[in-house]
């Protein structure tokens, strides 16, 4: 009996030890989890005279739902240095929770503030790659090179490559390892021509996020304007709004995990 008593406490200890070990191996990977940012340097609303840049929503969710499951988070522009914020996403009524934290939180405005030039990056130092929306990627981040072998690199990894809202305008000119566009073929979403008509900037943007992923054989999915929707496809994550973008971060964390 005696015997028996140590055989089940080793078998106990051991099974307890074992799953201890598991988890502080899930959680040291947790903790070394890297995603990039990618944010646009682009701050023209077409010839309107006003300005744009990234919105703030989509950057602030994604930021904190990863920041607070413990991973490092770098953050590049085209051009570096400070990234343009787009005024109509400071406004009163585009605030959200995490809007007002990042406007409280020191440390996130300067990485705002000192964002890495994207040609200085080195796609092999980062598990995952995230590009938040607003009006500006529609200029330089769906045409710059840079970005474009930036996520190409990444989707040749098979590392998870996030968009939302207009963001997936920097897939406008990527290309898939067998030389097709990127969405050719996948399920995707982004900003819808709806959304674009009720901000009054349809004949103002240089395309229309979802004639583009369509025109590049995109299979186009979309909810109702304003609703949250998030799709995935392999390794590609897309959102359809502001409001999609803490599912974006959620789903693109899920697959970091797996």
């Amino acid at each position: 009996m005696k015997k028996l008593h140590i055989l089940l406490f080793a078998i106990t200890f051991g099974s307890i030890a074992a799953q201890e070990k598991k988890e502080n191996i899930n959680h040291k990977k947790e903790k070394d989890m890297k995603v990039l940012f990618v944010l646009t340097s682009h701050d023209k609303l077409g010839d309107t005279g006003k300005k744009t840049g990234f919105w703030i929503e989509e950057f602030a969710n994604p930021y904190y739902t990863l920041l607070d499951k413990g991973v490092e988070i770098t953050v590049a522009t085209p051009k570096g240095g400070k990234a343009p914020i787009d005024p109509s996403s400071d406004s009163e009524d585009a605030q959200t929770e995490d809007t007002k934290r990042f406007h409280n939180d020191k440390d996130a405005q300067q990485v705002i503030n000192t964002t890495k030039v994207l040609a200085d990056i080195d796609a092999s130092d980062f598990d995952a790659v995230f590009y938040p929306g607003g009006h500006g990627p529609l200029w330089d981040l769906s045409k710059d090179k840079t970005s474009i072998k930036l996520i190409e690199t990444f989707n040749a990894k098979k590392k998870p490559i996030g968009f939302v809202c207009h963001a997936p305008a920097a897939l406008k000119n990527v290309k898939g390892e067998n030389g097709e566009p990127l969405v050719k073929g996948k399920k995707v979403t982004g900003f819808t021509n709806t959304e674009e008509e009720a901000v009054q900037l349809t004949n103002v943007v240089p395309f229309l996020v979802e004639d583009m992923l369509k025109d590049n054989g995109g299979i186009y999915s979309k909810l109702g304007d304003w609703e949250e929707y998030a799709i995935v496809d392999g390794n590609l994550i897309t959102g359809q709004n502001p409001a999609s973008s803490g599912l974006v971060a959620e789903k693109l964390f899920e697959m970091l995990k797996n």
